[in-house]
This record gives C-alpha cells, sequence and structure tokens, in this order.
C-alpha cells in the first residue's frame, strides 16, 4: 500500500492516533497520520543524520562538543538519540516519550538499540520535567527537546515553568536544545519569550533552510562564551570531524541573533 508518496511498511493505532512508517527510495520515515514527517533514517545508514532539522540540532556542538548527561524529550524514531549515542561512546542519555507504541516503533523499524548507556522512560515530558527539578537540580550539561505530535509541538514544552524547571535540572554550565516550528508566529513568540525570561535571555536561534524549524538554544549563565573567531574556528574543525555544515551555522547565528547575541558570543 502507498501513501504519502512512499510505501507503506507498518502501521498501528493506539489511544493518540496513527503511527506509520513509510519506505521511499532508500528512505524512512515516521508519520503521525499526516504528511508531516516526524523522523527519517537512511536505511543503510541508520546512524546518518539526514533530515536538516536534525543536523540544525547538531549546532549545539559548537558550544559542548563532548556531551557526557543528557536528558531528552521526545524519541521520534529515535534519530537524534542513535547519533549521540553513536558519535559520544562516554555519554549517557535519558529520554522520556510519551507514548510506548513510538518506543517499540522506533525498535522495531529505526535500529534504536538496547543499549546501557540508554533509558526510555513512558510519559509526559512537561510532568518529568516538573517533578524533578523539585527533588534534584543540576543533573545534565545538556536537554535535548523534540515533542511534536501530528498537529505541532507539544503544548506541555512551551510554558516559562517548563523552561524554568529545565534551567533548574541542567548543570550551572548547561545548555538546551529545542525543536520549534516557526510557522506557527503565536505560538514561536511565546516560546522565545517564555525560554529567554527563564535563561535571562542567554538565547540563540538558528532557523533550518529550506524548513518551517526553527532550532533554539538556551545557555546557563557558567556555559562557555566564544568570539565569532573562536566560534568559525571550531565550525571548521567540527565540519572536518563529523561532515556536517557547521560554518553555516555560525553565519546563520550570528545573521538572526542580533538583539541576543553578546549574551552569548563574546564581542
Amino acid at each position: 500500500m502507498y501513501k504519502y508518496d512512499g510505501l507503506l511498511v507498518h502501521q498501528t493505532l493506539d489511544e493518540h492516533g496513527a503511527i506509520e512508517v513509510i519506505d521511499t527510495k532508500g528512505e524512512r520515515a515516521l508519520h503521525f497520520g499526516s504528511h508531516s514527517r516526524q523522523s527519517s533514517m537512511i536505511i543503510d545508514d541508520p546512524n546518518h543524520l539526514n533530515s536538516f532539522y536534525a543536523q540544525a540540532m547538531m549546532g549545539l556542538l559548537l558550544f559542548n562538543d563532548s556531551p557526557k548527561d543528557i536528558l531528552m524529550i521526545g524519541l521520534g524514531g529515535g534519530t537524534i538519540t542513535k547519533y549521540l549515542l553513536h558519535q559520544f561512546s562516554d555519554c549517557k542519555i535519558k529520554v522520556i516519550e510519551f507514548r510506548s507504541s513510538v518506543l517499540k516503533v522506533a525498535r522495531s523499524h529505526f535500529q534504536l538499540p538496547l543499549d546501557p548507556r540508554l533509558k526510555v522512560k513512558i510519559g509526559c515530558g512537561g510532568e518529568y520535567v516538573s517533578k524533578q527539578s523539585l527533588q534534584t537540580e543540576e543533573q545534565h550539561d545538556l536537554m535535548v527537546i523534540d515533542a511534536f505530535d501530528h498537529q505541532g509541538m507539544a503544548l506541555e514544552v512551551s510554558s516559562e515553568k517548563f523552561f524554568d524547571d529545565c534551567r533548574v535540572l541542567l548543570k550551572d554550565d548547561g545548555m538546551l536544545a529545542i525543536n520549534l516550528w516557526g510557522t506557527n508566529k503565536d505560538l514561536f513568540q511565546e516560546v522565545t519569550w517564555n525560554m529567554g525570561r527563564a535563561f535571562e535571555w542567554r538565547i540563540l536561534f538558528l532557523p533550518v533552510r529550506k524548513r518551517g524549524n526553527i532550532i533554539g538554544f538556551a545557555f546557563k549563565k557558567n556555559a562557555p562564551k566564544y568570539s565569532m573567531k573562536e566560534l568559525r574556528a571550531k565550525a571548521n574543525q567540527l565540519e572536518q570531524q563529523y561532515h556536517l555544515n557547521f560554518p553555516q551555522f555560525v553565519k546563520d547565528f550570528k545573521r538572526n541573533n542580533t538583539t541576543v547575541l553578546d549574551k552569548v558570543i563574546k564581542k
């Protein structure tokens, strides 16, 4: 059966709707009952980051190139989770995924590994962060938030309280990366304001070229602060190492963050 211009290889329904896996010309994609892709994977190279938004999320490596303790909100097909596990052998990752059916499909169709460094908890990411922030603080050096459903970005990860709680769970030099949907202008502006307030405007945005995604980055007060010259040199080194366009990321950071750039980048 063909759907969304590809071959439907798996379909299941849970209480939240459809979960579909579509193969097209050597590429596999996860859908939640709509044409929008939630994750994608090259079937013969499952650890490769082939989607533009996932590549842009790795802009975080310009500021933390050896993440050790990672909390992720949202699993999808596990594209970013797999990549971090593959590239950083000494990292540990905890993922909060809302739907157990999504985890099953990530295991069965997207080669999410059974790895002792990876723990996946089923539950609401917003609730988890809220509860954890009351029990402990400064656990993680990196948080990665990529929580979407078939309608768009999950509202549970957009409030000022959510970002306040995230700040509590980050180490004093930690950072957060979040996948945002820029075409919903009102929600994007709300998230920008809430994230900026929570992190005292130590934030940067990276629009994903040719896509509606915008990647937001937020930094704790003791996060490393680099000059543009240092970032360009680091981008060239990371490009050689990971074969992603880090120099372009640096250019786009400078172009799109004129009002907050000096909060994060040294003059």
